[in-house]
């Protein structure tokens, strides 16, 4: 790699052709990435990837112009100083915030950039291109950062929206799932054995074991599901990942009580526990899955009660 300060007038402009170039082919990537769901959002950067080729343009006449036809290959990788960062635009689906963020930091980078090339040019006419072009990316810099103000309420509405559903598909189900397998379903197995053994530790590691072996089981079945190209749901790593996750947390949360020496006092608060996880699903069900509230308690404290005077008829008998 090659340090900025030995870069030649002729290597200056010459990088900044390439960074124009490959900004302009990013934001067509996000543009295409953010077509289907963020349509406005869309337009605005392919807008900005047509400014950063008129950028791009402008740079090359004078390059030209200065030094003739040939133009050495230097890129932001050939030289130290500029940030590494992930291949976002490839990523599919694009999240908007992420997006805004990464053009926001691309424009920043850019102009400070050009500002430095500013100050070493010696030929009047490269600093006052590269000084213009310093104060345009601080325009682009801004506009990253709100794209919604450029954009019609009603748009803002509607990409807001998708955003919502596509948290509710990516995080939110797969979450809640996890979460109610693991308070629910491990009910069972951890308050049999309480009842059978009356041993807190042994219960706890009963607990413990159906906790990670159901949060493993479902983190599984949720990443094989579908790989979210047609769903929208995005990674199946993540979403494997999120629903395993809830899922063993979920079992751990009644669990963990039977670490106290105490039987009676240790059951008592695993109950309390319980009650707690079954009303935060409640809760999540209504938030976001628009099911009325009493619906979803009473869907999930009858089911979370019958498994529960399940274990103990079990593990009593």
């Amino acid at each position: 790699m090659k340090s900025f300060s030995d870069l030649t007038e002729q290597e200056v402009l010459a990088l900044a052709i390439s960074n124009e170039d490959d900004d302009s082919r990013i934001y067509n990537g996000f543009a295409q990435g953010l077509e289907t769901q963020y349509p406005d959002s869309a337009a605005i950067f392919r807008e900005m990837a047509e400014e950063e080729v008129r950028h791009r343009t402008q740079l090359y006449d004078l390059y030209r112009e200065k030094f003739g036809e040939y133009l050495p290959l230097i890129r932001k990788q050939d030289v130290r100083g500029f940030i590494r960062r992930k291949p976002l635009w490839l990523m599919r689906p694009l999240g908007l915030d992420e997006v805004r963020r990464y053009a926001a930091e691309m424009e920043m980078e850019t102009a400070r950039f050009y500002r430095k090339a500013a100050d070493r040019a010696r030929d009047i006419s490269v600093r006052e291109l590269l000084t213009r072009l310093a104060e345009e990316e601080d325009q682009h810099e801004a506009h990253a950062e709100h794209l919604t103000e450029h954009m019609p309420k009603d748009a803002i509405a509607k990409e807001a929206e998708t955003e919502r559903r596509l948290f509710v598909l990516q995080y939110v189900q797969p979450g809640l799932a996890g979460l109610m397998d693991g308070s629910v379903s491990t009910l069972a197995p951890l308050f049999a054995a309480a009842f059978a053994t009356h041993k807190p530790f042994e219960t706890f590691l009963v607990g413990l074991a159906a906790s990670i072996g159901a949060g493993i089981s479902m983190g599984f079945a949720e990443a094989l599901s579908d790989d979210g190209s047609l769903t929208g749901r995005g990674s199946p790593v993540l979403r494997g990942g999120v629903c395993g996750a809830m899922t063993a947390l979920g079992g751990l949360g009644h669990t963990l009580p039977y670490l106290i020496p105490n039987f009676w006092t240790a059951t008592i608060v695993a109950i309390a526990v319980v009650a707690v996880e079954l009303a935060v699903i409640s809760w999540i069900r209504h938030r976001f899955m628009d099911t009325p509230m009493l619906q979803a308690a009473f869907q999930i404290m009858v089911g979370g009660t019958l498994v529960f005077i399940a274990g103990i008829l079990i593990g009593s008998a």
